[in-house]
């Protein structure tokens, strides 16, 4: 009976994605030779993968309480869009596009409904996926090819073409009456990554580069792992493991010191990496701007949100570039030669906090938090979370997380930490400004347990409320609302359904200052008016003269407001 992809399917191949690369990721840094031996593929494709699985689980969390479970087309979408947003490096900025290539044409595979029953052929039902796989990979391929400024042979560009060409010609040797009007997923798949298998062995002999350090291509092993995991999903078996051993050069030192020669002399100094909201036309400029400062340009994605990746020694005009063509964030600047610099010394201990926007990011960073920006919608991985806590540099961190959607996620992050030889003590913050509450009694020359009793108490004793839009009708803790009703969340819970936004926050403090305060912080988002500062100040002020009040910008936010009491 043929294999489909369905929804589970996408949630199994994302799981086992990360689970091969989080295997392999070592053994793949440590043949990262092209375009730059920087020794990150391996880290930079999990990281990808990480948030392509993290979205899937949103997906499925969102169907939690209802009986049905996601349509394979969301789950595809989603898988492509958190690696669009997640997309680290060269190898993983390029794995994004694949991804979205082969979700452009199995999204259209999915069934309109979710029930299980899968579709009829034509309907865009499940059926159709064993004659979609192969189109996929191949819309894949050539999306990939599109996305890169100077195609290289013997790249993973290869790897994923080789992948298509397979899966076509496994298509194409079965007729219909062989295949009983449906082309079994497991069979093209197995021949996708046979052919990814051994179009990875060549790679040597096609880049120069990969031949004299006698090793594959970084990121099409990676690739492999991907289509490994997806040939698990679909038939439970393990396809033959690629061996990881390099070709020429049996000595671990031997293969790093022939990496290391082949490090270009005098290349860019710089990776800059961000995403980017801006229409076509302008990402078209963009290319032909940022094609003239560097290298390995790679720019993928569409219908408005792109990633931009490209190697440069002006890493500001590859900044600018951005802003000229829409609004860039989440902008990340790597300096190549920082690996071999020698490491600051570790301060003793550092905060690290979770924000929910740019206003708040600044007001940790000047109270010395390293921060880690969480914008509308996408939530940091935990892999994040790692990356700034080695950023921090410190022999003990405490971490903030600022919502309870991240308890999980940070508590993996911490654990890796811990296992080089961090201490970390993750405090449960549930809102920024129960985050703010500790940061503002942290004390770095106290006692380590005694700062994360102290930080604890504080975020414990704040009370917190968030000011959002119902987006559709539904039912509530204080009942049914309607779409564009403002809706006052205490403690997570709504407890208030207004038609104002100003009227509605008064009614919040009022309940929440009913049981006492001392301190109540505003944190407004990028829309709100000075105007309902000033008024909820005046509101506090006349109500409870002994309550100071705080207020705090937050940027392009999640919502228009946050408060909390302590």
């Amino acid at each position: 009976m043929p294999q489909t992809l369905d929804a589970a399917a996408v949630r199994s191949w994302c799981s086992l994605a990360l689970e091969a690369l989080g295997r392999e990721r070592e053994e793949i840094d440590a043949i990262n030779v092209y375009p730059v031996a920087d020794g990150d593929t391996g880290t930079n494709l999990y990281l990808t993968v990480e948030s392509a699985a993290q979205a899937v689980e949103a997906v499925f969390a969102a169907h939690e309480t209802g009986a049905s479970v996601p349509a394979p087309g969301d789950a595809v979408r989603a898988m492509a869009h958190g690696a669009l947003i997640g997309a680290r490096g060269n190898s993983g900025t390029i794995l994004a596009q694949l991804l979205r290539g082969m979700a452009e044409v199995l999204a259209n595979a999915a069934p309109a409904d979710s029930t299980g029953d899968g579709g009829s052929e034509g309907d865009g039902g499940a059926g159709d996926c064993g004659d979609r796989l192969a189109p996929a990979l191949r819309r894949a391929a050539a999306l990939a090819r599109e996305a890169v400024a100077h195609p290289v042979e013997g790249t993973i560009l290869s790897v994923a073409s080789a992948a298509a060409d397979a899966a076509e010609r496994s298509t194409a040797g079965r007729s219909g009456a062989e295949r009983g009007g449906a082309v079994d997923a497991g069979a093209t798949v197995r021949a996708a990554y046979a052919g990814a298998r051994a179009a990875l062995a060549a790679t040597p002999d096609q880049l120069p580069v990969l031949g004299r350090a006698g090793v594959v291509d970084a990121g099409g092993r990676g690739l492999l792992a991907v289509l490994g995991a997806l040939v698990r999903s679909l038939t439970g078996e393990t396809p033959a493991a690629f061996p990881m051993r390099q070709r020429r050069y049996e000595d671990p030192a031997a293969v790093a010191s022939a990496i290391g020669s082949c490090a270009p002399a005098g290349g860019p100094a710089f990776e800059v990496i961000y995403l980017l909201e801006a229409d076509d036309r302008a990402v078209a400029r963009l290319r032909t701007r940022l094609d003239g400062l560097g290298d390995s340009l790679v720019v993928v994605g569409g219908d408005g949100l792109w990633n931009v990746h490209i190697h440069v020694d002006d890493a500001g005009a590859a900044v600018e570039a951005g802003v000229e063509a829409g609004r860039p964030y989440r902008i990340r600047i790597t300096h190549f030669g920082a690996a071999a610099e020698e490491p600051p010394e570790r301060v003793q201990r550092a905060v690290v906090a979770v924000v929910p926007g740019e206003g708040l990011a600044g007001l940790c960073a000047e109270a010395g938090a390293t921060t880690v920006l969480a914008r509308p919608g996408e939530p940091p991985a935990s892999g994040e979370l790692v990356e700034a806590i080695r950023r921090a540099h410190a022999r003990e961190v405490v971490l903030l997380p600022n919502d309870a959607a991240l308890r999980h996620t940070a508590a993996a992050a911490a654990e890796q930490a811990r296992t080089e030889g961090v201490r970390v003590a993750l405090i449960p913050t549930r809102a920024a400004v129960q985050g703010i509450a500790a940061l503002a009694v942290h004390q770095p020359d106290r006692r380590f347990d005694e700062d994360v009793v102290a930080m604890t108490t504080a975020a414990g004793a704040t009370r917190y409320a968030e000011l959002a839009v119902a987006e559709r009708q539904s039912w509530t803790m204080a009942g049914i609302c309607q779409a564009g009703d403002v809706l006052g969340l205490i403690d997570g819970d709504v407890a208030v359904i207004g038609a104002d936004l100003a009227a509605t926050a008064e009614a919040v403090l009022s309940r929440m200052l009913a049981a006492g305060g001392e301190l109540v912080t505003l944190v407004l988002g990028d829309e709100v008016p000075d105007a309902l500062a000033d008024r909820l100040e005046t509101y506090v002020r006349d109500g409870h003269l002994a309550v100071d009040t705080v207020v705090y910008r937050g940027g392009r936010q999640s919502v228009p407001l946050l408060i909390g009491v302590e």
